[in-house]
């Protein structure tokens, strides 16, 4: 399903996953990519929009998961487009580090994920924490995976949160599961930082759960007072 969340951003619901549309100036993104099993959906969903996924330009990866770039190789063949990651889920990506987390994530990254995941044969940038890509700032928040990262646009009042919280049903945010942290204690540290150092935005686009349409910076803060 295909729904409209401000002009220019679009929210995909695949297999428990959010996947994002949205156009930044001249530039059509496509934020994170699904499972496996997700390329169909997200190739409808760009239709659904009245694009095509060879008019994407770039495609953002908050994190390495089998829900987040799960879809990336089966799409790559119809993507004139370049990843974009931070730098530790940038180097995962192009192949010069293999995917690693603490305990049980990590065994299951390691050996279960790189199975089903196909790397794609496509350009990788790198944005180090306080850079940009576009009109988006890069906020390192590891903890849920050691190279998550979130980004977000004054200039669009979008934030793309991946899996920092899970979006509920009431408007609010709440944390992930434990059990889907690599590092909890790391994971709560990163939404604290994070609450202080992003700039103003509306549209929060999580990984899971309910996409906010308003109050995402006000809806981090209070999340991370609650911690």
């Amino acid at each position: 399903m295909t729904t409209r969340l401000a002009d220019g951003v679009w929210q995909f619901a695949c297999r428990g996953v959010n996947v994002y549309l949205l156009e930044d100036g001249d530039d059509l993104v496509l934020v994170d990519a699904g499972t496996p099993w997700d390329a169909g959906r997200i190739r409808a969903g760009v239709l659904d929009t009245g694009h095509d996924l060879r008019d994407v330009d770039r495609v953002v990866v908050t994190h390495y998961d089998l829900d987040h770039v799960g879809a990336l190789g089966k799409l790559a063949p119809d993507l004139d487009a370049y990843l974009v990651a931070g730098e530790h889920t940038a180097s995962v990506l192009r192949g010069d580090r293999r995917p690693d987390a603490p305990g049980t994530k990590g065994f299951l990254t390691k050996h279960l994920v790189s199975r089903l995941v196909t790397l794609p044969d496509l350009p990788v940038e790198a944005v180090p924490d306080g850079e940009q890509t576009g009109s988006f700032a890069a906020f390192a928040t590891p903890g849920h995976t050691p190279g998550h990262t979130c980004f977000v646009s004054p200039d669009l009042g979008v934030g793309l949160l991946g899996d920092l919280a899970r979006g509920t049903e009431d408007g609010t945010l709440e944390r992930v599961p434990r059990f889907v942290d690599a590092d909890r204690e790391q994971a709560g540290e990163s939404i604290a930082s994070f609450a202080e150092r992003t700039p103003a935005f509306e549209v929060a686009c999580m990984g899971h759960g309910e996409p906010l349409r308003d109050q995402g910076d006000e809806q981090v803060r209070r999340l991370a007072a609650r911690l």
